[in-house]
């Protein structure tokens, strides 16, 4: 039996610059997972204020223990960081000093196996971030047209088998739902030829276990709203810190921030910034994470 791994926050020590926290600032952690970049936070924080989101409830509950001695600092929320605004407003806050967004998933819920995250894992395709949601990867798969699935796996994984999958998701589901995450992965491994599985570095899961999560999720809109609602939210001088992991959402973060440099409504301050070697070396994980930084006009 595998052994849950240890999630590792990335570029702990990048963060706290990139955010310059102030002891009497307000700081809002919008994906608070574990705690881990919360912690830091707040251990710099005095008669200041962490507001820390995540959308999965679970995560809440682990946060509030590795967070408990700053209690008095401290504010957590069930709520997905595109709801930012309406947290805001529902603490009575105005504006904060700096916003914090990791766009990476927790290794916590990738070896969970009910969660459906993993396709090295067996358990039901369901690859929602939030188990409060009704929509499910397994709704997207056995309900969507064939059409409609090849647009997934080709918008939002790059996949460049989405037709084949896609087609042979279609004549699998005909005789019986397609229910489990392995279900899922032997119909993938079908579709991709053997000789292409065999020289690829990554699982050939990988493409299209990421486009249903983030279709599930509604991850890549969600984060054009936070991007949106956290500058308007920023104090002036305030700092927006983004840590992505895939070309997808990065690409979204980098087009933003250009747009706000060329409308001087906020100038770049860190960018792109990889981990160091050393980092990389202890946690495989950060090696395709980047920071960047915005500072509001």
């Amino acid at each position: 039996m595998e052994l849950p791994r240890v999630h590792q926050p990335v570029m702990v020590t990048e963060v706290l610059e990139a955010l310059a926290v102030k002891p009497d600032g307000i700081y809002l952690d919008g994906t608070v997972g574990s705690g881990g970049h919360a912690r830091a936070i707040a251990s710099r924080l005095r008669t200041g204020m962490l507001i820390g989101l995540d959308c999965d409830p679970n995560a809440l509950e682990v946060a509030r223990v590795q967070l408990q001695e700053f209690a008095d600092r401290v504010t957590l929320v069930h709520a997905n960081f595109a709801q930012l605004d309406r947290v805001l407003d529902e603490l009575n806050i105005r504006s904060v000093d700096g916003i914090l967004l990791d766009l990476g998933v927790s290794l916590t819920q990738l070896d969970t196996a009910e969660r459906g995250l993993s396709f090295r894992l067996e358990g039901p395709l369901d690859m929602r971030l939030d188990p409060t949601q009704e929509l499910t990867a397994a709704d997207l798969v056995n309900s969507l047209a064939e059409h409609e699935l090849i647009k997934i796996f080709r918008d939002y994984g790059e996949e460049r088998w989405a037709a084949r999958i896609a087609k042979n998701i279609v004549r699998e589901r005909r005789a019986h739902p397609i229910e489990t995450t392995i279900d899922l992965v032997k119909i993938i491994e079908r579709s991709i030829p053997a000789a292409v599985r065999y020289r690829s570095r990554i699982h050939p899961a990988t493409r299209v276990f990421q486009a249903l999560r983030i279709a599930v999720n509604n991850e890549l809109e969600n984060l054009q709203t936070a991007l949106t609602v956290g500058l308007e939210r920023l104090a002036p001088g305030g700092r927006l810190v983004v840590i992505s992991f895939h070309s997808l959402e990065d690409r979204i973060v980098k087009r933003f921030f250009r747009e706000q440099l060329k409308a001087s409504r906020a100038e770049q301050i860190w960018g792109p910034v990889r981990p160091s070697s050393e980092e990389c070396a202890q946690n495989p994980r950060a090696r395709s994470a980047k920071l960047r930084a915005l500072l509001r006009a």
